[in-house]
């Protein structure tokens, strides 16, 4: 029997704070894009007039007027992602000993985009002890751009899936990690890994959690598991 969302959410959270994989073995049941997870402890919103740097005001989903959090203290400590502008959707993690300040905010509008960096391939190993000349290995090592999208849907793409020609390159690229849907859960982001992979194999899904070092109108900085990401902003 499948794990529940929020069964799996629970496991790659305590992984995390055991320092293992955040990369869950178990499948992951579909994630809802219309409701916010079980187990989410972030409030969710949209931005008022009259934020300043260290004041949000936001104007909650769950209904009721808007509230005033003090953010000044989640600034001083980087917590602060993406500039709260009006009518932009944003996350708040709330501190449980004061519930009107802010630990961390997310622009989630802002996050919302298409994402790329650069990738360099490298040789097959059974080129590299051949002398290639310079000018050809140049064309050989042509850098791709790869990538992530984000919808308002909250459904993913990959980009960077490229199909073979059936016939073995020189040059060998990382093949990236399919992903078809994603969800922000306290403060978070979750990526659901596709049934299907880079090269077309049938796969069990699971959930990917990275975390949020940077988000700027132009750069986004994500920490995996077992490295650390960063992207430009693609023009759509």
């Amino acid at each position: 029997m499948k794990k529940s969302f929020f069964a799996l959410l629970i496991m790659s959270l305590t992984l995390i704070a055991c320092g293992h994989k955040q990369h869950s073995e178990v499948s992951a049941e579909k994630i809802s894009a219309h409701q916010q997870i079980a187990g989410d402890s972030a409030i969710y919103g949209l931005a008022c007039d009259g934020c300043t740097d260290s004041i949000l005001i936001l104007l909650p989903y769950s209904g009721g007027d808007p509230d005033t959090f003090d953010i000044l203290s989640a600034r001083e400590s980087n917590n602060i992602f993406g500039r709260p502008r009006i009518g932009d959707e944003m996350s708040v993690m709330v501190n449980p000993d004061s519930t009107h300040e802010a630990t961390k905010v997310i622009n989630v509008s802002r996050l919302m985009q298409q994402w790329a960096y650069m990738v360099t391939p490298t040789l097959r190993p059974s080129l590299s002890n051949h002398p290639i000349p310079d000018s050809i290995k140049e064309r050989l090592l042509t850098p791709r751009e790869y990538g992530l999208r984000l919808r308002r849907d909250h459904t993913a793409q990959t980009i960077g899936i490229f199909r073979s020609s059936g016939r073995p390159s020189p040059a060998v690229y990382p093949t990236p990690q399919r992903y078809s849907e994603w969800q922000l859960c306290n403060g978070l982001l979750l990526l659901r890994t596709d049934t299907i992979d880079a090269v077309g194999a049938r796969q069990e899904a699971t959930i990917d959690t990275a975390s949020i070092v940077q988000l700027r109108r132009d750069t986004l900085v994500l920490r995996f598991s077992d490295h650390k990401q960063g992207y430009y902003l693609k023009k759509q």
